[in-house]
Order: C-alpha cells, then structure tokens, then sequence
C-alpha cells in the first residue's frame, strides 16, 4: 500500500511565512511518525537565498543593500534566486518510510524533474557531481535540503516561465558561468498550472505516494496555532 501525502498547492507566498510552515510541519513529524508525508507546492515574491555554508563572494551586491530581500536558511548548496513563475517545491518527507540516505533522496528529487518535463518533450539531464537539472546546457532547475532526524525540508525551483533577470546579480549555486533557462523558452504557451499538476504526478510516482490534493485551510489553521 502506497504511503500518503498530502500536496497543498499555496500560490504566491513570502518565503518567509513558507519557511515557518516547514518548520511546523517538520516539528509534527518528529513529535509524531505517523503523520503523512506532505508536499508545498508554492511561488515566492523575488527573494534570495542563501545555503548554511555559502559564500558571500557569490553575490554581485552588497548584501547590506540587496535587490530584493535575502535569507540565509538552514538547507545545503550556495545562493539561489526565487521568483514568480518558478515551481517551488518543499517536501517534508519521513525518510524512515522511504530510504535513509541522502543522496539517494537527492536523485529521486532529480528524478522528479527530469521526468516532469519528459513529459513535454524536454530532455533535461543531471550533471556529474553537482545538484540540479540542465536543459540544452543551461540550469533549469535547483536542488537544495535540510534532513533533520530523517525529516526532510526545503526541496527544488524549477523555471517555467519566470523573470530570470534576477539571477544575474548573483552566481548561481556558486557556478561560475552558469546560465540559467526557462521551460517557456522551449514552449511559449507552457502555464505554470500544467506543470504543477505533472509535478505532482511524477513525484507521486518516484517516490510512491499516494498524493491528496488538499485546500489550504489546514495549513492556515496550524501556522495560526504556532
């Protein structure tokens, strides 16, 4: 029998307040085993973010005068930019149902996204020895996490049909050169709805969940209660 997640699809949201939500939620499961796997699906408001370890020498500003705000979070790699048009994924997955190992569950990430835009024809491909997924060479979707008692947080930024301008005042996840792209480059008329719905599918069917599409309310209750 497949294990359950519940998938809330939030819309436009500050990250601040979906960094709280992960907290809450990765609490729960580490007070309580047997609470479902859950997946946010989510846009952010241009915001930068940076890894527990990253380099300030990857930022093209100052960062006591950034372009939009910035946060250094808890998840792994170097800075990254967030944006409307861009699929933002936080699983808060119990690796104890899945499999304890972190790269494994890296690549089962990856796998979510190359075979999401398989299914528009595009060939995306990993890279050797760097996180993340490349279409026609260029960087179309990121991958960063936090595992706290195999409690998972954090997770991926795919690029539909976002403004990329805000990746040039920066050097993406500390590549030097890499250039960034969009799914709608390739598909003009692609809509971030579509995507979101083969999201979901693919990673029900990587990880092997049964994936329940729920309202928001449940989410706004807990973040009220917290």
């Amino acid at each position: 029998m497949s294990r359950l997640c519940h998938v809330h699809c939030l819309g436009l949201i500050a990250y601040e307040r979906a960094w709280k939500l992960q907290h809450i939620l990765v609490n729960e499961r580490q007070h309580s085993s047997d609470l479902p796997d859950t997946l946010l699906l989510l846009e952010h408001p241009p915001v930068y973010t940076l890894g527990t370890g990253s380099s300030l020498q990857y930022l093209k500003f100052e960062p006591d005068s950034p372009i939009h705000p910035i946060h250094r979070v808890e998840r792994g790699g170097e800075v990254t930019y967030h944006c409307p048009g861009q699929i933002v994924g936080y699983p808060i997955l119990n690796l104890n149902y899945h499999h304890k190992d972190l790269h494994w569950y890296l690549r089962q990430l990856e796998s979510v996204i190359i075979e999401t835009l398989k299914i528009y024809g595009l060939p995306a491909v990993r890279r050797q020895g760097v996180t993340g997924v490349w279409l026609d060479g260029c960087k179309i979707a990121s991958v960063g996490i936090k595992v706290s008692r195999w409690i998972t947080m954090h997770g991926f930024a795919i690029n539909v049909n976002a403004d990329l301008a805000g990746f040039e005042h920066i050097i993406p996840c500390g590549l030097q050169g890499e250039k960034m792209n969009n799914m709608s480059q390739f598909i003009p008329e692609i809509q971030i709805e579509q995507v979101r719905s083969s999201v979901i599918e693919e990673f029900a069917r990587v990880f092997e969940l049964d994936c329940l599409i729920n309202s928001s309310g449940y989410l706004l209750e807990i973040e009220s209660t917290h």
